[in-house]
């Protein structure tokens, strides 16, 4: 489920950012080619770059239908943003840490009750979880704490993972929770070089996107 959350759908936000997580379901579509060729698309899209087949099944046996995609790199998660971009004819990206923790905070700063909120360590029993299972915050979103941590992009245009996962302890699941990527993230990958499109020690690593809205078209409603 991709769209504005339900609490911003009649305002003219200056950015749209997806309420939940990107589900596998929906990175399946771009990693399996399952789009199909379609001849209305500009000449080139179904050339785009797609990650390669893993050798290891990356949604760890966590779940899959509904659950969100993890341990994708970061050229993974802007590859996709690519395809959806050309996909659709908007564009898509990550969000950046500013528009991800305004997002976050909702107008006030972290949720009084991230057992309500969040899947931390505390009650995540060492796996994601499916998205949208949890409440969301003031504005609408779900899962910006906890679950699966987030690429964001950096104001240097690197990439940093934000919110805390579902193996961080409850106190450092926060707003302003932020971790660079680490080399370790991909250590246990075999293949020689190793996989720039997955994070074989990544499985808490996901994303969500955001969309500068179009000027000439009114806010929609979620999109499925």
């Amino acid at each position: 489920m991709i769209g504005i959350p339900p609490s911003e759908a009649g305002r003219a936000p200056r950015v749209w950012i997806s309420s939940t997580e990107i589900p596998w379901e929906v990175y399946d579509a771009y990693l399996l080619h399952l789009d199909g060729p379609d001849p209305d698309l500009p000449p080139g899209v179904d050339a785009l770059a797609r990650p390669s087949k893993p050798y290891i099944m990356m949604d760890r046996g966590y779940g899959h239908q509904g659950y969100p995609a993890i341990s994708v790199s970061l050229k993974a998660a802007r590859e996709f943003c690519r395809w959806l971009s050309a996909r659709t004819g908007r564009a898509f990206r990550l969000p950046t840490e500013e528009e991800w923790e305004l997002a976050a905070r909702a107008g006030s700063g972290d949720p009084a009750d991230l057992g309500v909120a969040a899947w931390t360590q505390e009650n995540s029993e060492g796996k994601t979880h499916p998205i949208a299972a949890k409440a969301t915050n003031a504005w609408g979103f779900h899962d910006l704490l906890g679950n699966a941590a987030e690429w964001c992009t950096t104001s240097d245009g690197q990439g940093v993972v934000r919110g805390g996962s579902f193996r961080d302890k409850t106190a450092a699941v926060r707003c302003d929770a932020r971790v660079l990527p680490s080399a370790a993230w991909n250590r246990s990958d075999p293949q020689i070089p190793k996989s720039v499109w997955w994070l074989a020690d990544g499985g808490f690593v996901g994303f969500r996107i955001a969309c500068d809205p179009d000027p000439s078209a009114p806010p929609k409603e979620k999109a499925r």
